[in-house]
């Protein structure tokens, strides 16, 4: 098992360090929005190891990229309701990323958004179980606010991790929540298309490989944790969270490109 993840990596890896060469040099700031998986919640140490970090270490080892500045905005347990406006409470937090980043026009602005797993829950998480009309609703509302403040940022939509079926810590999750995760892209898609029309160039889709690529290496990828359903596997360890990081960039460099 472990020689074709070694074999798809480096292959992954070698597209992130070696595609999109003879570009013009950029300088990127990256602010990222998601939940415990973007925050890295289960590491060890979340501000060397969550996948945002894993992500501009990747960005800055390119020869056209020459500034790389991260603002990770994941926040366990939350959803994208959390993240709309109206109800203020992340989406100060991450104005005032933006805000921060913003004053450098010289840079591209990016947004790298994952969110879905709590939305999909049974019940737990603020708002879920969110039903996938809503889901896209909420994501763009999310982007329409954003794009208005900040018209030259970019946005990518990072498509959700696979879980475990038996995923029940304080929150419910199990098979129906994994099933409401699913219906989930095509409402990414759907959302993407309307973007492309609405906002030509600005929003962008992320990896849809990293679902599957950690579904056939949960035990590899994931933190082992003990639920009321027996052992499951919801956030990426350490060497998941370099892979993640590897779909993120990929999907990021389809932006600035």
């Amino acid at each position: 098992m472990m020689k074709p993840i070694f074999n798809y990596t480096c292959l992954l890896l070698l597209f992130v360090l070696t595609s999109f060469s003879g570009k013009k040099a950029q300088k990127i700031n990256i602010v990222f929005i998601g939940d415990s998986i973007t925050e890295g919640s289960a590491l060890a140490d979340s501000k060397t190891e969550a996948p945002p970090i894993y992500v501009a270490k990747l960005l800055r080892d390119r020869k056209d990229i020459t500034l790389v500045n991260v603002n990770n905005k994941g926040f366990s347990g939350h959803t994208t309701v959390d993240f709309l406006p109206k109800n203020n409470i992340d989406f100060s937090k991450v104005l005032q990323a933006a805000d921060s980043f913003a004053q450098d026009k010289t840079a591209v602005l990016l947004f790298s958004i994952m969110l879905g797993t709590n939305d999909s829950a049974m019940f737990g998480p603020n708002g879920a179980p969110v039903q996938a009309i809503e889901y896209k609703d909420n994501l763009n509302v999310l982007i329409n606010t954003l794009i208005n403040k900040y018209p030259d940022a970019k946005f990518v939509l990072q498509y959700p991790l696979w879980y475990s079926p038996n995923t029940h810590n304080n929150a419910g999750y199990m098979q129906e929540g994994l099933d409401r995760l699913n219906s989930y892209f095509s409402q990414i898609e759907a959302l993407y298309a309307e973007q492309k029309l609405s906002h030509p160039n600005k929003v962008y889709l992320g990896e849809k490989a990293a679902y599957g690529f950690f579904q056939k290496n949960p035990e590899k990828l994931f933190k082992a944790e003990e639920g009321k359903h027996g052992t499951f596997y919801l956030h990426p360890n350490a060497e998941g969270s370099k892979r993640l990081a590897g779909f993120w960039a990929k999907g990021i460099l389809k932006a600035i490109k």
